[in-house]
C-alpha cells in the first residue's frame, strides 16, 4: 500500500484488512470493524472506504452490510458497479442478497491470534 500521503491510522488498519478479503468472498462493515479492533464501529469502515484514495486500489466492493446486501441505494450507479464486480468474482446474489454463510470471509484468524 503506497504511503505517499498521511493516512488516518484507523483507516489504514481498515484498508489493510479489506485488502485481505479474497476474491469471491465478502465481509460486512461490522466484521471489518471487529477485525480491525474497533468493535461496534461499522460506520467507521464506511467512512474509511468512502475516503480511501483511488490509487490504493482497495477492494471496497467486497464489503457489504450485515443483511448480505449492498448498502448503496438500489439501482444507483455505485450499487450496480459493486454488484457487477462481485458477480465477476463469482459471488451470487439471490433477490439482491449474498449468502454470507457461503461467501462470507471469516478473517485471517491465524494472523489475528499472533497479534494478540
Amino acid at each position: 500500500m503506497p504511503n505517499r500521503i498521511k493516512l488516518n491510522p484507523r483507516h489504514q488498519k481498515i484498508y489493510s484488512i479489506v485488502c485481505e478479503i479474497p476474491k469471491g468472498c465478502v465481509s460486512t462493515y461490522g466484521d471489518i470493524a471487529r477485525f480491525a479492533g474497533y468493535p461496534r464501529c461499522a460506520r467507521l469502515v464506511g467512512v474509511a472506504l468512502r475516503s480511501a484514495p483511488d490509487d490504493l486500489n482497495i477492494p471496497w466492493h467486497r464489503v457489504i452490510n450485515a443483511q448480505g446486501k449492498i448498502s448503496f441505494s438500489k439501482g444507483s450507479d455505485k450499487a450496480q458497479i459493486q454488484q457487477q464486480r462481485l458477480e465477476e468474482e463469482s459471488v451470487v446474489f439471490m433477490s439482491g442478497v449474498v449468502n454470507l454463510r457461503q461467501y462470507g470471509w471469516a478473517g485471517n484468524i491465524d494472523k489475528d491470534l499472533w497479534q494478540m
